[in-house]
């Protein structure tokens, strides 16, 4: 008889960028329920040390810019000396400036570019340097990364489709490591990050209809799938992006 899946993370050491809201923040959480030691890492003090102590004793907040790649080669060496390696990252941190092309000022499409795409760069090789065999890596993309999108979005959507493709290429670099990589690709996820969308009902409707399951996802919609990919569930899984978005791209 086969063993069920173990999506446990028993004594594991996780970390969760941008894990002091939303997605990062639900994640944290789970992470923590399933057994593991979580560090939450965030460019926001206050922020981090709210989830962290909601998690409690597993819990632990860093406060620390994903753009700065001295600070999280420190940081994650830090964290591997606190407790002697790094077993799981996800790579959530990100951050968007919903523009058109022609009206995009430079320094804002720099900013997406620094976060979205140089900022996963930095934490996932920090991060991989103190990984033992079996590590994980569970980066977030979006839909938007797959898909021509329904809105002007360039910014996001470029570095969204470039963390698809790191994710493709960190598995195939990283597996003789026996280091996995994978992604999720959520489609709209009712948190803070999209309030400018939610908090207009036309929209959400419109956005729903588009939907073939109709309705938004919500946090806890993304963490289930993020823990398969983060646990033994998914031991011969990598290199894939696994959307979560109610249907929309199946269409």
């Amino acid at each position: 008889m086969l063993n069920p899946p173990n999506f446990r993370l028993e004594g594991e050491i996780a970390v969760v960028t941008g894990g002091g809201s939303g997605i990062g923040r639900a994640v944290a959480l789970a992470f923590a329920a399933a057994g593991a030691q979580v560090v939450v890492l965030d460019a926001r003090a206050a922020a981090a040390s709210e989830v962290a102590e909601e998690i409690g004793i597993s819990g632990h907040a860093l406060t620390v810019d994903v753009t700065d790649g001295d600070a999280i080669e420190r940081s994650f060496a830090d964290i591997s000396r606190r407790y002697g390696h790094i077993d799981v990252l996800f790579n959530n941190a990100g951050i968007n400036r919903r523009q058109p092309s022609l009206e995009m000022a430079l320094a804002d499409w720099n900013a997406v570019i620094a976060v979205n795409m140089t900022g996963m760069f930095i934490c996932a090789r920090a991060a991989v340097r103190h990984m033992v065999p079996g590590g994980r890596i569970v980066n977030t993309a979006s839909m938007l990364g797959l898909s021509g999108g329904w809105y002007p979005n360039i910014a996001y959507q470029a570095t969204k489709g470039a963390v698809v493709n790191m994710t493709r290429s960190w598995a195939v670099e990283w597996a003789p490591r026996k280091i996995r990589v994978n992604a999720v690709a959520p489609g709209p996820v009712r948190t803070p990050f999209i309030a400018a969308l939610t908090d207009q009902p036309d929209l959400v409707a419109q956005l729903e209809q588009l939907t073939p399951l109709r309705r938004l996802a919500e946090v806890e919609d993304i963490t289930g799938p993020v823990l398969f990919l983060a646990s033994s569930a998914s031991a011969m899984v990598t290199g894939h992006i696994l959307p979560v978005d109610g249907g929309m791209l199946a269409q």
